[in-house]
């Protein structure tokens, strides 16, 4: 196990170089930046320089005006001990501006991903078990509704409803007006209730494609020689369900799981933005609108990061939850 992880660590700082050359290239020749907005904004200025002098300044102070591989070279050299520059939309610091946002993604991530298997997994146990009853068909509706439905079609309903007709909750934000007054106490219900619409969206587009997997996984194992083979045994139907049965569709679905761990930092772009959270998710949808070179290019590359750590880590525990599965 050892050696399988060190291996595909290896492999992975192979696929982040190649990956992290693309994404600096393809930054480098975006069609407009933010320093081409700031030229132009500062040129307008009474006295100033030309667009041109600002352009070529700007370009030397943020290093654009090398070529694209020694550029690239230039960034990786920073990027490596953690320096990914300043951002030019926020102007602090990338990393400190990701450390302020990352966990309100995070927050909103993990609430999501611990509802998602908590509905999903027992509803489709529960409609492969009742296979083409009331059931199972209501359970189908509701996935199929969950994976159609676009995330920012469910938001903007879940908003128009739950805030403007009935006044539960504030249109966008994390915080109330009254915030600063609220006891610690108080002021941890209030981010919470402004939490639970972008959690309810997030859970409802997520939730139906693991209940369909599930659901099909169990009829497949249901369907098996060793749980005809236990039944003939006597066994209840109870233990040969959930022992005998779930413990093999536990398997494929520890690895989906698992390839979804990067969802609880990567922020959900289309929800934070319709909600106005200050995730990774908006924060990014921001820079990317401005031109922000040096933000967008970090969460690309953290992007491809938790990927690639998604991945390593549905392998190994695929192997922890089989054991006939050995890797060498």
């Amino acid at each position: 196990m050892r050696k399988f992880i060190t291996r595909r660590l290896l492999q992975s700082i192979v696929i982040l170089f190649f990956v992290s050359f693309i994404i600096y290239g393809i930054m480098r020749c975006m069609p407009t930046s933010y320093v081409e907005t700031q030229a132009r904004q500062l040129s307008t200025q009474p006295g100033a320089k030309s667009y041109t002098e600002w352009l070529e300044q700007l370009n030397a102070s943020y290093g654009l005006d090398t070529g694209v591989i020694r550029g690239y070279g230039k960034w990786l050299r920073k990027a490596i001990v953690g320096d990914f520059g300043d951002s030019w939309y926020f102007n602090v610091p990338v990393m400190e501006k990701f450390s302020k946002v990352i966990w309100h993604s995070f927050a909103l991530g993990l609430t999501s991903f611990i509802l998602e298997i908590v509905i999903a997994i027992p509803l489709g146990i529960l409609s492969a078990k009742k296979q083409y009853s009331k059931t199972d068909y209501a359970v189908t509706v509701f996935a199929l509704v969950g994976i159609s439905i676009p995330s920012f079609f469910l938001a903007t309903l879940l908003k128009w409803i739950f805030s403007i007709k009935l006044g539960w909750f504030d249109l966008f934000g994390v915080v109330g007006r009254m915030h600063e007054q609220l006891s610690p106490f108080g002021q941890f219900l209030d981010i919470a209730k402004h939490y639970v619409l972008p959690v309810i969206t997030l859970t409802i587009i997520n939730v139906g494609s693991l209940m369909r997997y599930t659901r099909t996984n169990m009829l497949e194992v249901l369907n098996s020689d060793f749980i005809r083979t236990a039944r003939a045994k006597g066994l209840s139907e109870h233990k040969v369900v959930n022992y005998h049965a779930f413990r093999n569709t536990l398997i494929p679905i520890v690895t989906i799981l698992g390839s979804s761990i990067p969802s609880l930092f990567a922020g959900a772009m289309v929800t934070e933005t319709i909600f106005q959270i200050p995730g990774i998710g908006y924060t990014s949808y921001q820079g990317m609108i401005q031109g922000d070179i040096p933000f967008t290019m970090f969460y690309m590359i953290f992007m491809a990061f938790l990927t690639l750590l998604g991945t390593i880590t549905a392998d190994v525990l695929y192997a922890v939850v089989d054991p006939r599965v050995r890797i060498n």
